[in-house]
């Protein structure tokens, strides 16, 4: 099952045309993501660790059955949160917008994985469009393009979601990720 949903993936990120996120290939974003596959693993203070994963857990529960990535997709989203400074809840609800906690997850536009990243990354940073799948460089190099866009907006969330999404001058989707961070994924 697995070696077909790869090939499958393969496939649609091959076939993936031209789309509004297409314009997310801004040259300091590419090196941003750079850097951020470079940096080290997160080392967390575990007292912090145990409290995010103790109020997030049982609200993925329900979306998400699977014990051992629930817990791979909590510890990556807390360790970017620290380490871009970017609120977790915030991460929690593009993650749950995008593709509702499946990595698996393929756009009409090609975006793929957690954080729906589009599949020019990886041949622009020299991977392969299967690391899009796996949770640690797709919540990376997800939340490094959130955070580009939230310094871009000089932190308006509905500016930089709605970059993030390519959908710049619409609000709904920043609406439907705003909606679920204050309904689902609010985390202080």
């Amino acid at each position: 099952m697995h070696a077909l949903r790869t090939i499958l993936l393969l496939v649609l990120c091959s076939l993936a045309g031209a789309a509004l996120a297409d314009r997310q290939q801004d040259p300091e974003l590419g090196k941003l993501l750079q850097q951020a596959l470079k940096a080290e693993q997160c080392f967390e203070d575990k007292f912090d660790q145990q409290v995010w994963l103790a109020a997030m857990e049982p609200q993925l529960k329900r979306i998400l059955k699977d014990p051992a990535e629930r817990a791979e997709i909590l510890y990556h989203v807390h360790c970017e949160s620290k380490r871009l400074n970017l609120p977790p809840g915030l991460v929690m609800s593009v993650i749950d917008v995008e593709s509702r906690f499946d990595r698996w997850a393929v756009s009409h536009a090609g975006a793929v994985g957690l954080m729906q990243i589009m599949p020019f990354w990886p041949r622009q940073l020299g991977m392969t469009n299967e690391q899009l799948v796996r949770i640690p460089q797709n919540i990376r190099m997800g939340c490094t393009i959130l955070k580009f866009y939230l310094d871009r907006e000089k932190g308006d969330y509905a500016r930089a979601l709605a970059r993030y999404n390519g959908s710049l001058g619409r609000r709904t989707y920043s609406d439907l990720v705003l909606t679920r961070l204050a309904n689902r994924w609010q985390y202080n």
